[in-house]
């Protein structure tokens, strides 16, 4: 993919950008691609850590199948990867608009806020989640975390037991429980 984009560097002229060249000359080509295939080449570029050409990827898949659902988080995480908060949660809220009980969609939603320093916002993203799934180790630990932030300890630590509680080998809440437990401790010796 690198040695296209250094081809399209090349030919495109200044009033065209890079992306709209490879979405309006080359998709037509790439479309006869499946989207597994598609999916295939951005999770190399992730792996290789080449975020910005995943996007032009899981762009490739939106201009097939606008209601992805899985491209349009996956694009949403590799914006949020990329420190485009506003970008990500546009792309998550997409994907609510079509599936508004997405659990992935409202936990990412969540982790962009909470990247965002919006952690009420992430709470409800989270709250969210835990109405369609009381039991989402992941919504309950990512909840502790943004009460954490907002100095509701006790409350941070009872949801990260209550992640434990459902999966003990989740590291995030253990690891966090831990340290909201010694933090706590160290307020209350003060």
């Amino acid at each position: 993919m690198s040695k296209l984009i250094s081809v399209l560097k090349e030919e495109i002229h200044s009033d065209i950008s890079e992306d709209h060249y490879i979405i309006d000359k080359i998709l037509p080509f790439v479309l006869n691609s499946s989207i597994d295939e598609l999916f295939s080449q951005a999770n190399d570029c992730i792996d290789d850590e080449n975020f910005s050409e995943s996007l032009i990827f899981y762009d490739l898949i939106l201009k097939q199948d606008s209601k992805n659902i899985h491209a349009l988080i996956d694009k949403g995480t590799t914006l949020q990867n990329l420190g485009r908060i506003k970008s990500a949660i546009r792309s998550y809220d997409k994907a609510l608009d079509i599936s508004p009980n997405n659990i992935d969609a409202l936990i990412n939603k969540g982790s962009a806020f909470h990247l965002d320093k919006k952690y009420s916002d992430a709470i409800s993203c989270y709250d969210r989640a835990l109405k369609i799934d009381k039991k989402c180790p992941m919504a309950l630990a990512y909840k502790g975390l943004s009460l954490a932030e907002l100095g509701q300890l006790k409350e941070a630590i009872t949801y990260f037991k209550n992640a434990l509680s459902i999966d003990k080998h989740y590291d995030l809440a253990q690891l966090s429980k831990d340290t909201a437990q010694d933090l706590l401790k160290s307020l209350q010796g003060k």
